[in-house]
């Protein structure tokens, strides 16, 4: 958090942006980390040198003994990025990595557990469970998908449930997942869909099931940006095919386009690609499931386009490194969602219709929302991010719309900064 707010993000919610940038620079000062700011033993237990922070002592996280240490003051908020910035990002995320795997080594030395499972914030840094579970520590990884403090909603609703059970058995096996793919949250039925789009004047198209998920994957295959919002809200931070923002990963300009048209955020922030389980080794080093967005994993090199190695920072941006380009980072890496079936039905369908029109299994996913708002919840959130952006369609429920048809853009509702 302490670097996070050093790179000019907010504390408690811009850290997954600092593990985003990191990609873009080199480690040059993790060897500094080390000497200065924090004594990691190897049982991953840690010590910081508080001679560097100030966050015991007043309203900022680092000292001006931290800014000479970097060589510079820290970035003010919607400033350029420096290179220094990108190389302190990466140096940090290294260093958090280190520690997060003598961690689960001492971990598993202890226990003799086969299997892992992970909650709290740094758990989200998907780039560090990627490693995990590529260092074979473990023979399985869970990661809860709220994790954070959001996820403590969930063990105090699991606590009630316990003790007002009075201590039930517990399950041994638990097939399939019983977080139930995070569907926790509420859903709309057509009628009540409907009310909201008829009370916002909207012009839409009912559909069958069939017809509105081939009209939608011929509209993604055309480069169209869909808005879709189906079925229970997932809990968490992750949008996992039910309340997404969906594009062609095949796209050139699909990236750039989402981060500053629609979702109105930083350029260099990268998506995620929701893949069909079954065709995930395809694309992806990955041969686990990661159905809640929370594992990175390097690009397949069959995938892998030749770049320009002496392009460095921003520029790295631009170039086309994958048949994904709009899914695949800057280290040819991707945070993969993989979609089951018997997990995620809707989703799964237009995956497998995606495919069937464009050979592709994979699709851009990312949460529906701008930037400094909440994830979309009802139908009226939906309509009303939808006709104040640039996405070009969207599917909810059996309805689908096109932003070009509509009649005007309408008020949007009133929201306190949450992280984004």
């Amino acid at each position: 958090s302490a670097f996070t707010a050093y790179c000019g993000f907010r504390i408690n919610s811009g850290e997954y942006k600092l593990m985003g940038l990191a990609p873009y620079g080199e480690p040059k000062y993790v060897d500094l980390i080390f000497d200065h700011l924090v004594e990691v033993k190897e049982d991953g237990s840690l010590r910081l040198n508080l001679e560097y922070f100030h966050f015991l002592r007043g309203l900022c996280m680092t000292n001006s003994k931290f800014d000479r240490l970097f060589g510079g003051p820290r970035r003010k908020p919607e400033t350029p990025v420096e290179q220094r910035h990108m190389d302190v990002a990466r140096s940090i995320q290294e260093v958090a990595e280190e520690i997060m795997l003598r961690l689960a080594r001492h971990a598993q030395q202890v226990t003799g557990q086969k299997n892992l499972c992970m909650a709290g914030g740094v758990a989200l840094n998907c780039v560090a469970n990627g490693k995990i579970l590529r260092e074979k520590i473990f023979d399985r990884i869970w990661i809860q998908p709220a994790a954070g403090d959001a996820g403590g909603a969930l063990g105090a609703a699991l606590a009630v449930w316990h003790m007002r059970k009075g201590d039930p058995k517990p399950r041994t096996v638990i097939q399939p997942d019983a977080m139930q793919g995070a569907f926790l949250g509420p859903e709309f039925n057509d009628d009540e869909i409907e009310s909201v789009l008829q009370r916002h004047k909207a012009v839409y198209r009912k559909l069958d099931r069939d017809s509105l998920l081939d009209e939608v994957a011929e509209l993604l295959g055309n480069e169209k940006i869909v808005g879709w919002v189906q079925g229970r809200m997932e809990f968490g931070p992750r949008a996992l095919g039910h309340r997404s923002i969906l594009g062609d990963p095949r796209s050139p300009k699909m990236q750039s386009i989402l981060n500053l048209k629609v979702k109105y955020r930083e350029s260099f922030r990268p998506f995620a690609p929701a893949v069909l389980l079954e065709r995930t080794a395809e694309f992806f080093e990955l041969d686990a499931e990661s159905p809640y967005m929370l594992i990175v994993a390097p690009v397949q090199p069959s995938q892998r386009l030749e770049v320009d190695s002496q392009a460095s920072g921003l520029e790295r941006l631009k170039q086309l490194r994958s048949s994904l380009p709009a899914v695949t980072h800057v280290d040819y890496s991707a945070r993969v969602q993989t979609v089951s079936e018997a997990q995620n039905p809707d989703f799964h369908a237009i995956l497998k219709r995606f495919d069937e029109i464009t050979g592709c299994p994979v699709l851009m996913n990312t949460s529906f929302n701008v930037r400094g708002e909440p994830v979309v919840c009802t139908p009226d959130d939906a309509y009303r991010c939808f006709v104040n952006t640039e996405m070009d369609y969207l599917a909810i429920g059996n309805f689908l719309l096109e932003r070009g048809a509509q009649p005007q853009k309408v008020v949007k509702q009133k929201f306190h900064p949450v992280p984004d």
